[in-house]
Protein backbone atom coordinates (compact mmCIF):
# COMPACT_ATOMS: atom_id res chain seq x y z
CA UNK A 1 0.00 0.00 0.00
CA UNK A 2 1.37 3.37 -1.42
CA UNK A 3 1.47 6.35 1.01
CA UNK A 4 0.53 9.66 -0.65
CA UNK A 5 2.06 12.51 0.36
CA UNK A 6 1.19 15.82 -0.12
CA UNK A 7 2.26 17.32 -3.24
CA UNK A 8 4.85 20.42 -2.68
CA UNK A 9 3.89 23.64 -4.70
CA UNK A 10 6.46 24.19 -7.54
CA UNK A 11 7.12 27.98 -6.51
CA UNK A 12 3.30 28.56 -6.65
CA UNK A 13 2.31 32.27 -6.05
CA UNK A 14 -0.40 32.54 -3.43
CA UNK A 15 -1.29 36.14 -5.16
CA UNK A 16 -1.41 35.08 -8.60
CA UNK A 17 -3.37 31.76 -8.05
CA UNK A 18 -5.34 33.85 -5.75
CA UNK A 19 -6.68 36.76 -7.70
CA UNK A 20 -7.32 33.56 -10.67
CA UNK A 21 -9.40 31.77 -7.69
CA UNK A 22 -7.30 28.64 -8.63
CA UNK A 23 -6.45 25.88 -6.14
CA UNK A 24 -3.77 27.05 -3.58
CA UNK A 25 -1.58 24.01 -3.73
CA UNK A 26 -2.14 22.99 -7.49
CA UNK A 27 -2.69 26.02 -8.76
CA UNK A 28 -4.95 24.54 -11.58
CA UNK A 29 -8.64 23.66 -10.20
CA UNK A 30 -10.84 26.06 -9.95
CA UNK A 31 -11.33 27.73 -6.25
CA UNK A 32 -14.91 29.04 -6.18
CA UNK A 33 -18.45 27.65 -7.23
CA UNK A 34 -20.36 29.92 -8.56
CA UNK A 35 -20.37 33.68 -7.30
CA UNK A 36 -18.38 33.19 -3.63
CA UNK A 37 -19.33 29.59 -2.63
CA UNK A 38 -16.00 27.82 -1.53
CA UNK A 39 -15.69 24.11 -3.39
CA UNK A 40 -15.32 21.25 -0.76
CA UNK A 41 -11.88 20.23 -2.47
CA UNK A 42 -10.08 21.01 -5.45
CA UNK A 43 -11.05 18.49 -8.44
CA UNK A 44 -7.67 18.15 -9.55
CA UNK A 45 -5.22 17.69 -6.82
CA UNK A 46 -8.26 16.54 -4.32
CA UNK A 47 -7.22 19.36 -1.62
CA UNK A 48 -10.00 19.86 1.13
CA UNK A 49 -10.90 23.25 1.14
CA UNK A 50 -11.98 23.07 5.13
CA UNK A 51 -9.47 24.93 5.97
CA UNK A 52 -10.85 27.81 3.71
CA UNK A 53 -12.64 30.59 6.04
CA UNK A 54 -11.83 34.19 4.91
CA UNK A 55 -14.92 35.25 6.79
CA UNK A 56 -15.82 39.17 5.76
CA UNK A 57 -12.45 40.36 4.78
CA UNK A 58 -13.15 40.10 1.08
CA UNK A 59 -15.62 42.47 2.14
CA UNK A 60 -14.23 44.51 4.25
CA UNK A 61 -10.71 45.00 2.11
CA UNK A 62 -13.03 45.45 -1.22
CA UNK A 63 -15.45 47.97 0.00
CA UNK A 64 -12.13 49.80 1.71
CA UNK A 65 -10.11 49.47 -2.19
CA UNK A 66 -12.74 50.74 -3.83
CA UNK A 67 -13.73 53.37 -1.63
CA UNK A 68 -10.79 55.20 -1.57
CA UNK A 69 -10.12 54.83 -5.16
CA UNK A 70 -13.59 55.41 -5.39
CA UNK A 71 -13.09 58.50 -3.78
CA UNK A 72 -10.17 59.62 -5.16
CA UNK A 73 -11.95 59.27 -9.09
CA UNK A 74 -15.28 61.02 -7.24
CA UNK A 75 -13.03 63.82 -6.33
CA UNK A 76 -11.56 64.43 -9.44
CA UNK A 77 -14.61 64.32 -11.14
CA UNK A 78 -16.96 66.39 -8.90
CA UNK A 79 -14.10 69.26 -8.91
CA UNK A 80 -13.19 69.18 -12.99
CA UNK A 81 -16.85 68.35 -14.31
CA UNK A 82 -18.89 69.35 -12.10
CA UNK A 83 -22.14 67.59 -12.51
CA UNK A 84 -25.11 67.58 -11.22
CA UNK A 85 -26.51 65.52 -8.39
CA UNK A 86 -28.34 63.42 -10.33
CA UNK A 87 -25.32 62.04 -12.09
CA UNK A 88 -23.88 60.66 -9.22
CA UNK A 89 -27.15 58.93 -8.26
CA UNK A 90 -27.23 57.12 -11.63
CA UNK A 91 -23.53 56.97 -12.86
CA UNK A 92 -21.26 56.96 -9.79
CA UNK A 93 -23.27 55.22 -7.28
CA UNK A 94 -23.98 52.08 -9.60
CA UNK A 95 -20.19 52.04 -10.72
CA UNK A 96 -19.23 52.14 -7.08
CA UNK A 97 -21.42 49.12 -6.17
CA UNK A 98 -20.14 47.03 -9.62
CA UNK A 99 -16.59 47.89 -8.45
CA UNK A 100 -16.91 46.17 -5.07
CA UNK A 101 -18.89 42.82 -6.48
CA UNK A 102 -16.08 42.72 -9.11
CA UNK A 103 -13.23 42.63 -6.19
CA UNK A 104 -14.93 40.25 -4.25
CA UNK A 105 -13.81 37.21 -6.06
CA UNK A 106 -10.17 37.89 -6.62
CA UNK A 107 -9.96 38.85 -2.69
CA UNK A 108 -11.96 35.50 -1.41
CA UNK A 109 -9.69 33.60 -3.80
CA UNK A 110 -6.50 35.49 -2.37
CA UNK A 111 -7.22 35.79 1.14
CA UNK A 112 -8.47 31.58 0.91
CA UNK A 113 -4.69 31.01 -0.68
CA UNK A 114 -2.82 33.15 1.65
CA UNK A 115 -4.88 30.95 4.61
CA UNK A 116 -3.20 27.87 2.87
CA UNK A 117 0.16 29.19 2.41
CA UNK A 118 0.49 30.04 6.29
CA UNK A 119 -1.50 27.27 7.42
CA UNK A 120 -3.91 29.88 9.24
CA UNK A 121 -6.23 28.11 11.57
CA UNK A 122 -8.80 29.36 14.51
CA UNK A 123 -7.33 30.21 17.44
CA UNK A 124 -7.66 28.30 20.37
CA UNK A 125 -6.64 29.24 23.92
CA UNK A 126 -5.69 27.05 26.86
CA UNK A 127 -5.73 28.28 30.39
CA UNK A 128 -3.16 27.88 32.47
CA UNK A 129 -5.15 27.51 35.80
CA UNK A 130 -7.48 29.32 38.04
CA UNK A 131 -8.06 33.11 37.47
CA UNK A 132 -4.89 34.63 39.57
CA UNK A 133 -3.42 31.68 40.56
CA UNK A 134 0.08 32.28 40.52
CA UNK A 135 -0.14 35.79 40.11
CA UNK A 136 1.65 38.40 42.23
CA UNK A 137 -0.75 40.62 42.64
CA UNK A 138 -3.51 38.38 44.25
CA UNK A 139 -1.16 37.28 47.10
CA UNK A 140 1.41 35.30 45.95
CA UNK A 141 5.16 36.07 45.54
CA UNK A 142 5.28 39.68 46.00
CA UNK A 143 9.07 41.11 45.73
Amino acid sequence: MEVMSEPQPSHISSLKTGLACRCPRCGQGPLLKGFLTIRDSCPDCGLDYGFADPADGPAFFGMSLVGVLGMIAFMIFEFTVRPPVWVHMVVTLPLLALACLAVLRPLKGWLVAEQYVHKAAEATFSSVGGHGEGSPWKGGDRR
